[in-house]
């Protein structure tokens, strides 16, 4: 994967080594191998054949490791789908700079159309959204900021510098010879703003695009990179609806995953991903950029 950042931390699997030795010797003897492109945020290395360990690349992703630990060991026993909960947290050593995690390694890839059933992948992703926002959310981290999650409202300034950048690029093809731009993605978006807010804060995964996801033997079978876990809207992990889903999947989903009242914010919820990145990954990372263009048209299609 090219370089996303200006401002990365690179590593390379001798560093991984060296630090792995050092902290954690009765691993020293599994051979570090660069693992599987990591998104936007954190680079993998195999750590045998069965662990992997994750190294923020990015300081907004310095705390990842540790809220890791801290919170999904809690979370993992209450939902239908594998958690990767670290094993333990690495310091910063070496001339690198952030703490990092061991995991373990599992199997699968991201989920699509081809390899995953999708209204069995549909149901199964909403019943893990369901549950996890059923856990009891007294004492977790509320989400603040910007971060997902939060009131719509806070991101309206950043959605609209986002669409007046992106251009022309917001104009995407709804099918039938029919396009859609900019004046369709701020009605939606206007519509989210308006909508009925949250009645109460609840656990979210908060980033639940496929890259996110396990599909292993045709179904579901994890949820990766929590990096945006917290208590906030709700209405953040419905996403998959338009992400991933189309057609009778997503009704399953839509149906299985409940709370009606949070629909139009959970297309707010994938403008604020989509619009957001589309200029900043168009040229650092140009299939992203498509990929945002493809969840817009799907949004806007839905409207």
């Amino acid at each position: 994967m090219p370089q996303l950042h200006d401002d990365e931390v690179q590593t390379t699997p001798d560093q991984v080594r060296r630090l792995v030795a050092e902290q954690f010797p009765h691993w020293a003897h599994l051979a570090v191998t660069p693992g599987p492109a990591g998104g936007t945020d954190h680079l993998l290395y195999r750590l045998g054949d069965e662990l992997l360990v994750r190294m923020p690349k990015i300081a907004w992703a310095a705390e990842q490791a540790v809220n890791d630990a801290r919170w999904l060991p809690i979370l993992a026993p209450h939902v239908p789908l594998a958690v990767p909960a670290p094993l333990t947290v690495g310091e910063p050593a070496d001339g690198y700079p952030f703490q990092w995690s061991v995991v373990p390694w599992l199997p699968g890839e991201p989920p699509t159309a081809d390899n995953t059933d999708q209204d069995g992948g549909a149901r199964t992703l909403a019943a893990f959204v369901t549950a996890l926002r059923g856990v009891d959310p007294a004492g977790g981290p509320v989400t603040d900021g910007t971060s997902r999650g939060v009131p719509l409202e806070r991101l309206d300034d950043a959605v609209r510098r986002a669409s007046v950048a992106a251009g022309s690029r917001l104009e995407v093809p709804l099918g039938d010879g029919r396009r859609a731009g900019a004046e369709a993605v701020t009605r939606v978006w206007d519509r989210a703003l308006g909508a009925w807010p949250a009645s109460g804060g609840a656990w979210i995964h908060g980033d639940l695009l496929p890259g996110n996801l396990l599909a292993h033997g045709r179904r579901l079978a994890a949820v990766i990179d929590w990096g945006g876990i917290g208590v906030g809207d709700p209405a953040a992990d419905l996403i998959p609806a338009w992400t991933l889903f189309r057609g009778t999947a997503r009704a399953a989903f839509r149906a299985s995953a409940g709370l009606d009242d949070a629909w139009e914010r959970a297309r707010g919820w994938v403008l604020v991903e989509a619009v957001i990145a589309l200029p900043y990954y168009w040229d650092r990372w140009p299939e992203f950029a498509r990929a945002s263009q493809a969840r817009i048209a799907a949004v806007l299609q839905d409207e």
